[in-house]
């Protein structure tokens, strides 16, 4: 009798499940890898399928409470008032045609006078990030997927006791998901500064459904809407010392003053309009006028469930189709699908050099052999592939040394389809070759994967990269 009751109940959540995949799924791959997953573990696999793999955004209740309200509200408020003045027009068909895609994907023109500062490691990122606090006489906007309990959070909070004493207002947003540890008196010690402090989508009982799959993964800081950061770079400490046997985490970040800040302040004040009780930030104070600081035509890219196109994946798209000469990439999970992968090979079958670095061992097992599972194929046309030894989260497109990405998306299903991510790109062939450089210094011989000898890996490991890549749409 238990064992009818068992799989009747297996049979019928099953067929749901299944039904639901055939009526509401978008991709075929991850169609196939659902079905086949709530087949395989019984229970487990619906469970899973209904907490990660539903495509609410079809649903009533989520295009209401969530998507389109965002949507609305990024064309409301495509460009603010003044924001034309430094718009940049290219001149040559490659840069004009990438940031006339961005401009219509995400609603961000490309501004030319802004000084770049590069930032290549934790000392440097959270030096000029403290510095700049320091600095701050008006208010301060700060967005991270991570925000980790540790010596750096604890300097955070006593620099926003400092400014918060002399005026300065202060707000914060952090991923419910990603800064887990954030709750109670954790973040009680923030609001009691009086910092305003809001995660973004929530974890609750009422929304679960509807938010767990959906994560804010952007790392921003706006300081007087005249200097904003942007990069890879989360708040935890192992950008700083070890803390696990990856050992010291490396990433990229940028320091950007001048007219693109303003793009910058436009994401966090979308975000914090939903996340922090419907405050509407588009004051003047909130917006000034920047002048020109640099000489570098800089366009921010932002994308996330509620875009109507994936901004993210298309820059990427674009930007490969669009090189003729080079495309080096650096991405600690590069999993890129399909449509991004024969892109690649295309171009690398077209004469394009392609070089790839990913970190040989990663944060997480199904991520790295997920990323191994790719490599044959590219090696196989001739791209160039380098794992380096330490941990490096950077995600970084670089092509013909002209045109250089660095944000917070990476080369994944979740990047390109669930997460908020936000990307800038600098159209500056000084700065495209200097992180080039930084590029080219890891991608020695002795890390150089070679394709016979990868060809010849251990059979199991082949299994576990079969296995990783079936799963790897639902990453």
């Amino acid at each position: 009798m238990v064992n009818t009751i068992f799989w009747l109940a297996y049979i019928a959540v099953t067929l749901w499940s299944i039904v639901n995949i055939i009526f509401n799924g978008s991709k075929a791959t991850k169609m196939i890898s659902w079905s086949l997953s709530v087949i395989v573990f019984p229970f487990l696999g619906p469970l899973l399928y209904y907490l990660f793999g539903i495509n609410r955004r079809k649903f009533k209740l989520f295009k209401l409470k969530q998507t389109e309200k965002r949507k609305l509200y990024s064309e409301t408020h495509k460009e603010l008032e003044g924001g034309e003045q430094s718009v940049h027009e290219f001149d040559d068909y490659k840069h004009d045609k990438l940031a006339i895609l961005i401009r219509k994907n995400s609603y961000f023109a490309p501004y030319n006078g802004n000084k770049i500062t590069l930032l290549n490691d934790g000392e440097e990122a959270f030096g000029a990030i403290f510095k700049a606090i320091e600095e701050a006489k008006e208010f301060i906007h700060l967005q991270y997927y991570i925000l980790e309990e540790g010596m750096l959070l604890d300097k955070f909070h006593d620099l926003f006791a400092k400014k918060i004493k002399e005026g300065v207002e202060i707000r914060m947003l952090y991923d419910s998901f990603g800064s887990n540890s954030m709750r109670g008196k954790r973040v009680k010690r923030f609001k009691d500064l009086g910092v305003k402090a809001f995660s973004t989508m929530p974890i609750r009982f009422g929304n679960l459904l509807f938010t767990l799959n959906y994560r804010n993964h952007r790392k921003i800081i706006i300081i007087d809407g005249k200097v904003g950061f942007t990069g890879g770079f989360n708040v935890s400490d192992k950008y700083m010392r070890p803390v696990s046997e990856l050992g010291v985490w490396q990433d990229l970040h940028l320091k950007i003053e001048g007219p693109a800040v303003n793009s910058l302040q436009r994401v966090f004040v979308k975000d914090y309009h939903f996340a922090g009780e419907e405050e509407l930030l588009l004051q003047d104070k909130y917006f000034p006028k920047v002048e020109p600081m640099g000489s570098t035509v800089a366009q921010i890219i932002s994308s996330g469930p509620d875009s109507r196109y994936p901004a993210i994946m298309q820059q990427y798209l674009a930007m490969i189709n669009i090189a003729t000469k080079s495309i080096c990439i650096a991405n600690p999970y590069f999993i890129p699908g399909e449509p991004v992968l024969e892109a690649i090979r295309i171009a690398a079958l077209s004469g394009v050099e392609v070089t790839l670095l990913t970190p040989k061992i990663s944060d997480s097992l199904l991520a790295q052999y997920s990323m191994f599972s790719t490599f044959e194929a590219l090696l196989e046309v001739g791209a160039n592939i380098y794992l380096r030894p330490d941990f490096s989260h950077s995600k970084v497109i670089i092509i013909d040394g002209e045109i250089v990405s660095v944000g917070s998306g990476n080369f994944d299903y979740r990047s390109f389809e669930h997460n908020f991510e936000t990307n800038a790109i600098l159209y500056d062939k000084e700065r495209a070759s200097h992180i080039e450089r930084l590029f080219t210094r890891h991608c020695t011989n002795d890390v150089k994967v070679d394709l016979e000898k990868f060809k010849k890996r251990s059979p199991f490991s082949k299994f576990l990269e079969g296995l990783a890549k079936f799963f790897s749409p639902l990453l």
